[in-house]
């Protein structure tokens, strides 16, 4: 059970649910928007800045996703783990490269591109003073000045609405491999979701 109560998408402010189409999604889609809607003017904002970020993004949306799950693993978000996008599947995401996620740096099905950026956020989930010109020389290998930018604002929001989502506790929706255990879990060797 989730520690924020959910404000069904029905009950919703009209001019969230001409924003959001909330008719056109699962319960799983809503997401964090049933929690959100506590708060539907701060949501106007959200939903335009995190909505730049995916219709902008330049990097490769497998990338972006195999970035976002390793981040959640850290934040251990489990609605966050559990939620595979239908654009990194499509753009060649595998859940044989989301196991490859378990120890990254040794993986041979990574590229060194997916592994810089992997680290990337997986130091903003750890130990972001850590970042140093070490890290950023790596980026820079692969990765254009904007692109870099860019992996930057997608990881933050993934470390911090992730660690949001997961004092939610947002598992109802969920395989039972994410609602059920009480011990640290990851999103690899577990049921996904495919989410559009």
């Amino acid at each position: 059970m989730s520690r924020v109560d959910q404000i069904k998408a029905e009950d919703w402010p009209e001019e969230l649910k001409a924003m959001l189409k909330p008719e056109l999604m699962t319960d799983l889609e809503q997401g964090l928007m049933r929690y959100w809607a506590h708060t539907p003017e701060l949501v106007k904002g959200l939903v335009a800045f995190s909505g730049g970020l995916k219709l902008n993004r330049t990097l490769p949306e497998k990338l972006v996703e195999l970035v976002r799950l390793r981040i959640a693993f850290f934040n251990q978000c489990r609605s966050c783990m559990a939620i595979r996008y239908t654009d990194a599947i499509n753009d060649g995401l595998t859940e044989d490269l989301v196991c490859s996620l378990e120890r990254p740096a040794e993986s041979d099905d990574l590229t060194d591109a997916e592994k810089a950026a992997i680290r990337f956020g997986e130091l903003m989930a750890t130990d972001h003073l850590s970042i140093n010109d070490d890290v950023y020389d790596e980026l820079r290998k692969h990765f254009s000045q904007p692109q870099i930018v860019e992996l930057g604002m997608i990881a933050a929001f993934f470390v911090g609405f992730g660690r949001l989502a997961a004092t939610y506790h947002m598992v109802g929706e969920l395989p039972s491999a994410f609602q059920e255990s009480e011990e640290e879990i990851s999103p690899w060797g577990n049921e996904a979701v495919v989410v559009r």
